[in-house]
């Protein structure tokens, strides 16, 4: 687990006071096989206890995954493919060179997935099964939670919970963690799935006055209440410290201190004051007369160069806060006091102060779901909350009774000062004052108004009345509280399952042996000769000149072809060549660098090698991202050899925005006589009614632009019929957009169709599903019967390429 999290530090010493313990406190039994069954079923508990209290949640389930799955490997109750498959899928597999799905409403990756789990028993016929009765998998599929629904095909009977946990993870990547909860209780028992709950008193029982507890601190979390409230039951002084530049000298009373009378020294943020805690363990180690009860207590924030040998002899703990709407109004309103409550007898304060926490909320809980939350995930605190909080109470004392709140100075300093402050995107920032802007008004004083269904602003006076509408929340909340979709629940399901999956590959050992069948070695021999057979042809520099040349050299798409070719030749180039370095590298022939080190295991992991990826694209997959290769080739040697294709495929370029610029180019030079200048050009688009398939020419003279395709809506769906926004389908989470003409029109023209009062959403485009500034091409005008604002909140975009 240190592979995971330099943190996580355990060592032979803790592991043998679990085993003596276990040794002890065991079921006794005359008969030496069921003493030694207990004696290994008491200590695998213990040891999962004792780990799992010092991991962060996250990675507490991640844990204990692993651990199902070792002792499953090492009983030989799962083979080495079954486990390969497991955190793999079909990642290494190539969309092209397997048979074609037989139903459109199959993802990619599924398809893959369902490729490679067919070559692992029982599955062999399930390709077959789900072309020739797709209905039955695609009612099975739409179930809310298909692992609790039978299996078609008779599976069901002939499938154990591991089985199911494959067919799951391939089918349904958002049910893969909850059916992995289900193989965890079956396999190492229930106890194993309930996870850990911190007994902090327990934990003291089981410490000494030689051994340092440490608390690893997370977000919202600080354990110095419970410990103070421990000290004070077992009636030992608790003495808290703060740890930074020169409160060594402090400590080092307080340490004094503590060890003579027994009392408790807590030493807080210790990431802050690293150099003391060697001093600290050799005088917890090494002094001789030591208080019984004397304990000391460290909090601490992840850090690189914490001492791993105080880890290693301390007892690791964490006290992370329960997440959603309820858990973080609670912890909100548990700072104020009934004082702060009355600082005003105005009658907007308190509303106005619920909707603030209900803001802060809010902004935290949207960071889980990933890019449709946040393009970029701010690490919002409770110094937010509290500066907002008298900056309201300021504005209030200022207030003018008559003119009321000023909404907009309000919405300002909220959204663009105390909580926008730490915003860098300029669409989080508009996401943001989006927010403010819905929330923040007269509206919010009425009885009608609620931030969502069954959320409203309590009519409270005090603050034991604010918990107890606090209590009477759901304990579970839907995205759509926080702005977004109920399919955003499916995205945070599946990129918490992706994210297991992918760290379990990352801390796999990356020895040559594959623990049963081939090697590692021949697996990517196999994959690097399957690419290089695929791998497309050179572009030879004055074949594609005199192409060029036909076409006119200077036209500024011509230009950017020849931009795009250069950069497409030299990722051919490099994939070439380390493809047959590799194969040498493997026989022996030439020595095993670096690089091609790197080429081979993220090969065998079906990742893309670092060298590759620096020059080309992201990608989820190397199989993806080969396909993609080969698919951006067939675009630009279609393009070069038989002239302009009627539409583009936008995903296919390196640079596309040059792609848009260039167009802009071209429309202005044909309207020079008009007075067009290429500053005072932007672009405008159409979405059509046609699929790609549809379209037979060029976009009309008269307008020009391009017809591009490719595009993806992501936390939306689309009427084709009505050419506009709509809602999402249920489990559908990328809805493909029809062929989008984008051409360039004066801003003067521009500026008179955005007047004629029809409701557009400006929809951010971007390459790939992380959304960053790097990442974002431009944005198209899409049409909604509903205000921008909503989509806004729904973090709607389109995505170039949904893998």
């Amino acid at each position: 687990m240190s592979l995971v999290n330099i943190m996580y530090q355990t060592s032979l010493r803790q592991f043998l006071g679990i085993f003596d313990s276990s040794m002890e406190k065991s079921t006794k039994s005359q008969i030496t096989s069921k003493r030694i069954l207990n004696i290994i079923e008491f200590l695998t508990y213990q040891a999962f206890r004792y780990t799992a209290r010092g991991l962060y949640e996250n990675d507490k389930f991640l844990f204990t995954l692993l651990l199902a799955l070792k002792i499953d490997l090492q009983a030989k109750n799962i083979s080495h493919s079954d486990f390969q498959t497991f955190i793999k899928g079909g990642a290494a597999l190539d969309l092209n060179s397997v048979e074609p799905k037989p139903q459109n409403w199959i993802l990619d990756m599924t398809w893959l997935n369902l490729v490679q789990l067919s070559r692992v028993q029982p599955f062999t016929q399930l390709l077959t099964q789900v072309t020739l009765n797709y209905r039955t998998w695609k009612a099975w599929f739409d179930q809310p939670a298909p692992e609790e629904a039978p299996v078609p095909d008779g599976y069901d009977s002939m499938l154990d919970t591991f089985r199911k946990l494959l067919l799951i993870r391939c089918w349904c990547p958002d049910r893969t963690i909850a059916q992995a909860r289900h193989y965890i209780a079956e396999s190492l028992g229930p106890q194993y799935a309930e996870g850990v709950i911190l007994d902090m008193e327990a934990m003291c029982a089981e410490s000494d006055k030689r051994t340092p507890m440490v608390c690893f601190l997370s977000m919202g979390s600080d354990p110095t209440e419970n410990i103070e409230r421990l000290a004070k039951a077992k009636g030992a002084p608790c003495r808290p410290i703060s740890m930074g530049q020169g409160q060594e000298v402090h400590a080092r009373k307080l340490l004094a201190n503590s060890m003579d009378d027994g009392g408790w020294l807590l030493l807080q943020n210790c990431h802050l004051g690293l150099d003391f805690l060697d001093e600290l363990l050799e005088s917890v180690t090494n002094t001789e007369n030591i208080h019984e009860r004397f304990r000391v207590w460290l909090t601490t924030e992840m850090h690189p160069k914490f001492p791993i040998n105080f880890l290693q002899s301390s007892i690791k703990f964490t006290n992370e806060p329960p997440q959603g709407m309820k858990a973080g109004l609670k912890r909100t309103y548990s700072s104020v006091t009934q004082e702060m409550l009355e600082v005003t007898d105005l009658p907007q304060w308190k509303p106005l102060l619920y909707a603030v926490a209900f803001l802060h909320t809010t902004v935290q809980e949207r960071r889980k779901f990933g890019p449709l939350g946040w393009n970029i995930p701010y690490e919002f605190n409770q110094a937010d909350f509290t500066s907002s909080m008298q900056f309201v109470q300021n504005h209030l004392d200022d207030l003018d009774v008559k003119r009321g709140v000023n909404w907009s100075c309000l919405r300002y300093m909220l959204g663009e000062v105390q909580y926008g402050g730490r915003v860098t995107d300029d669409l989080d920032k508009h996401l943001l004052n989006t927010f403010t802007r819905v929330w923040f008004s007269e509206n919010m004083f009425t009885d009608v108004f609620c931030f969502y269904k069954g959320y409203t602003i309590p009519k409270a006076k005090n603050v034991p009345d604010f918990l107890r509408h606090i209590e009477a929340l759901p304990l579970v909340d839907s995205p759509e509280v926080f702005g977004l979709h109920p399919n955003a629940d499916i995205t945070y399901q599946t990129n918490m399952a992706n994210e297991t999956l992918s760290t379990i590959l990352n801390i796999q050992p990356k020895d040559s042996g594959g623990g049963g069948g081939e090697t590692r070695e021949a697996t990517v021999l196999k994959l690097a000769n399957e690419m290089l057979d695929k791998l497309p042809l050179d572009y030879v520099p004055h074949e594609v000149k005199a192409h060029l040349q036909k076409m006119g050299l200077f036209q500024p798409m011509n230009i950017f072809l020849r931009q795009e070719l250069d950069r497409m030749q030299r990722v051919i180039g490099c994939v070439r060549s380390a493809l047959v370095d590799l194969k040498l590298a493997i026989d022996g022939t030439i020595i095993m660098s670096e690089d091609l080190r790197d080429a081979l295991d993220s090969m065998y992991d079906a990742r893309i090698p670092k060298l590759w990826q620096k020059i080309s694209w992201d990608s989820a997959t190397l199989g993806f991202w080969f396909t993609e290769l080969l698919e951006r080739n067939q675009q630009f040697h279609s393009w070069i050899s038989t002239g302009r294709p009627h539409q583009f495929w936008l995903t296919g370029f390196f640079n596309p925005q040059g792609f848009l610029t260039a167009m802009r180019q071209e429309t202005t030079r044909r309207n020079l006589a008009k007075g067009w200048a290429l500053d005072t050009v932007v672009l405008h688009n159409d979405v059509t009614r046609m699929l790609r398939e549809d379209v037979t020419s060029s976009p009309p003279e008269d307008m020009g632009g391009v017809y591009i395709y490719g595009l993806f809506l992501d936390g939306a769906g689309w009427d084709r019929k009505n050419v506009k926004l709509t809602e999402s389908s249920p489990k559908v989470l990328f809805t493909s957009l029809p062929v989008v003409h984008v051409y360039a029109i004066s801003s003067l023209a521009a500026d008179a169709k955005h007047q004629q009062g029809v409701s557009l959403y400006s929809c951010p485009v971007y390459k790939k599903p992380r959304r960053t500034d790097l990442t974002f091409i431009f944005s198209l005008l899409l049409h909604s019967n509903e205000s921008p604002d909503k989509w806004t909140r729904r973090g709607v975009a389109l995505l170039c390429d949904c893998k």
